[in-house]
């Protein structure tokens, strides 16, 4: 059976409270997991972990959170997510919300692609789509 955004929303933010020790209150769709949440690289690891249990859903390496993409010269340059670099991290993350940072590719930025919503739109395109 499907499964609505605000179900995913609220077993999304248990998960997070659990992973990163922070409240309940703190967890709002636009919170950034690494800026406003305080996640830091290996907590991404758990997160994905936790969300399959709590979903019974399989998150291949690489899906929710891509990876090798600021390895790749082609795609970044003079700290910056070239325009090809923008379309390869928009494939490979249908699930976020690019519109802010499309103004300023600077990868310090980068973070500020992952929020709570993302990881919502993610799991619920999973959830319901396989």
């Amino acid at each position: 059976m499907p499964m609505t955004e605000t179900e995913v929303f609220e077993k999304v933010k248990e998960t997070l409270v659990d992973a990163l020790s922070v409240d309940e209150d703190e967890v709002k769709s636009e919170a950034t997991l690494t800026g406003d949440l305080g996640a830091e690289s290996i907590d991404f690891l758990d997160i994905v972990f936790r969300l399959e249990k709590a979903f019974n859903i399989k998150i291949p390496r690489g899906e929710l959170f891509p990876d090798n993409i600021l390895n790749n010269p082609q795609f970044v340059q003079n700290g910056k997510l070239t325009p090809t670099g923008i379309s390869q991290l928009k494939e490979r993350m249908p699930h976020a919300d690019f519109s802010q940072f499309e103004q300023d590719p600077d990868i310090g930025k980068m973070a500020e692609l992952f929020k709570v919503q993302t990881i919502v739109n993610y799991v619920v395109n999973k959830v319901n789509n396989g």
